[in-house]
């Protein structure tokens, strides 16, 4: 029960207080230079600020870049061509997000798939949970995401502040459905250790166990879990 009470508390903790947050409809109505133009997707006009000196790694009052920005959005000629301007594609947010992981929780493969090709990496320590974009969508069952960040090389078994895996979150932040399922499949296919315990010494497959996720059981035992 306790255990249970702490994953309800920390759950709830990612929904609300460390979320990424977007740039309102304030902040973007506010946008001038190569923030307005990133979050236009305006390429031409990023292209012609950034020759002039303009910064194209500025930060905005949350400390956004114009990249974080078109991310955001989506925005992917935006995207390549601040990269293409020098824009880092690793910095982080003031909630330590990356592009790349800015991506992965909006379950947007595309735009991941962009910020991944402009140098974006899937290896970035991220959020205030010390994880990484694989984490964020694994807790998310956004497997298709989880695919790519994997095929990019993003560190299997990183261990977040919290003492959870990918491949943990993937069954105690999840709902056990399809997506979370296809989440661990991806995840124990591609080799992650499925006998990985957490800070209470928890087995992922007592965890499945305890939630009832009969398929992620089988699912573990076929792969040697105990």
């Amino acid at each position: 029960m306790r255990y249970a009470l702490m994953v309800a508390v920390l759950l709830a903790l990612y929904s609300t207080a460390f979320a990424q947050v977007a740039p309102s409809a304030a902040e973007r109505t506010g946008y001038a230079g190569l923030f307005a133009a990133a979050d236009k997707g305006d390429g031409a006009t990023i292209a012609r600020l950034a020759a002039g000196g303009a910064d194209v790694n500025a930060r905005d009052a949350y400390g956004r870049t114009p990249l974080h920005v078109a991310a955001f959005a989506g925005r992917h000629d935006a995207m390549r061509a601040l990269a293409k301007a020098g824009a880092s594609p690793n910095l982080l947010d003031n909630d330590r997000y990356d592009i790349v992981t800015i991506a992965a929780v909006a379950d947007d493969v595309s735009t991941l798939d962009v910020a991944l090709a402009i140098g974006g990496s899937a290896k970035n320590v991220t959020s205030r949970y010390d994880g990484t974009a694989l984490i964020a969508a694994a807790h998310l069952g956004h497997d298709g995401v989880v695919r790519t960040l994997i095929g990019a090389g993003a560190p299997l078994d990183h261990v977040n502040n919290l003492g959870w895996t990918a491949l943990i979150e993937s069954i105690v932040l999840g709902n056990g459905g399809p997506r979370h399922v296809a989440t661990l499949k991806a995840l124990v296919d591609a080799g992650a250790n499925v006998n990985l315990s957490d800070r209470s010494g928890t087995t992922p497959l007592a965890l499945a166990k305890g939630r009832g996720y009969t398929e992620m059981v089988a699912m573990l035992e076929r792969r040697g879990a105990k």
